[in-house]
């Protein structure tokens, strides 16, 4: 299986957000949609930060090619 991508994560969290919001669950129910939320939260979580990692490493090596020319 492959992984969810951060897009899907984000659309899948957001939809949870929205039926917590409604009132609408019970809490059974809630408490394993905010489980699923808080999972969904890191993954977004750490695939920005590794997203930020690479943005900071190219731009290092964009500047290190253009001190060097």
């Amino acid at each position: 299986m492959t992984e969810k991508t951060f897009e899907q994560a984000m659309n899948e969290l957001e939809e949870i957000v929205k039926r917590l919001e409604s009132g609408t669950t019970n809490l059974e129910e809630s408490i394993e949609l905010y489980k699923k939320g808080l999972d969904l939260y890191s993954f977004c979580f750490n695939k920005l930060k590794e997203a930020e990692k690479l943005v900071v490493k190219i731009s290092d090596d964009k500047v290190g090619e253009d001190n060097n020319a």
